[in-house]
């Protein structure tokens, strides 16, 4: 007997999805020992690495929980290499006027949240703390009121960047449009 050359999913509607194959499709299992779910989810074996580690959520949820990006390098190499890696993404960051949030809600840089654990302020602090803050900082650290002290100028320096970290931020908060 002759087979049937016939398909059933010609003219409309199909009744296969697009795409999909009479074949036997391929699952790729979780990488973690034991898994029996499919592992969707690539995870990097080590940094810059090309070879990847396949989970599922849950253990990709899990890997990502311990993952340290800059395992292995001191704290001035880490610094180094995000700061490497901040200047080549900038034409992907988002604008700071599309930003919506206001203070003390995650919308802080790490900057500006350096320069308020120099002053000893909270996150949600208004700019007129901020601005008492440094007044009083750098009246006690001016060279000119302490002459000779190399360890007060460092820190009437580190105050002023501080500060213009703050204000600058501040001023791009304001002409944010509402």
């Amino acid at each position: 007997m002759a087979r049937s050359t016939r398909s059933v999913d010609w003219g409309f509607p199909r009744w296969r999805g697009y795409g999909s194959g009479r074949e036997a499709t391929q699952v790729r299992l979780c990488d973690r020992h034991g898994c029996a779910e499919p592992g969707n989810c690539p995870a990097p074996k080590s940094p810059n690495s090309p070879e990847r580690w396949y989970f599922c959520q849950v253990h990709a949820g899990e890997y990502n929980r311990g993952w340290n990006y800059f395992e292995g390098l001191t704290a001035e190499e880490a610094a180094a290499r995000e700061a490497e890696e901040n200047r080549d993404t900038s034409g992907y960051t988002e604008s700071r006027h599309n930003s919506w949030a206001g203070p003390g809600d995650g919308s802080r840089s790490r900057d500006e949240m350096r320069a308020l654990d120099l002053f000893e302020l909270e996150p949600d602090a208004d700019f007129e703390a901020v601005r008492v803050a440094w007044r009083k900082m750098a009246k006690a650290n001016h060279p000119d009121v302490r002459p000779g002290d190399k360890d007060a100028a460092a820190r009437f320096q580190a105050i002023q960047a501080a500060y213009d970290v703050l204000r600058v931020a501040e001023e791009n908060r304001q002409w944010r449009p509402e």
